[in-house]
Parts: C-alpha cells; structure tokens; sequence
C-alpha cells in the first residue's frame, strides 16, 4: 500500500481570507493550487 502524505507546500505567500468560525479554514488563490499542483479540497 502506497501512502502519500506531503504532497505539496505553498511557501511564503499572503493569506488573503480566512474563516474564524471555520477551524482550519484558508482561502488560497487558485493559481497558486495550480502552481503546486494542489487540487481544490484537498
């Protein structure tokens, strides 16, 4: 079985929104998932 558990990380970038009553909750600019290679909920 095959596990991945780091897969990508966003470096020195702004965090533009968060969600206070969300636990964990950040809004990241599309583009910069694409750049990572992150896919959206992940």
């Amino acid at each position: 079985m095959l596990l991945e558990v780091f897969k990508s990380k966003i470096h020195r970038v702004r965090v533009t929104e968060s969600d206070l009553n969300y636990i964990g909750s950040i809004t990241i600019d599309e583009d910069l998932l694409e750049a990572a290679g992150i896919f959206v909920g992940e």
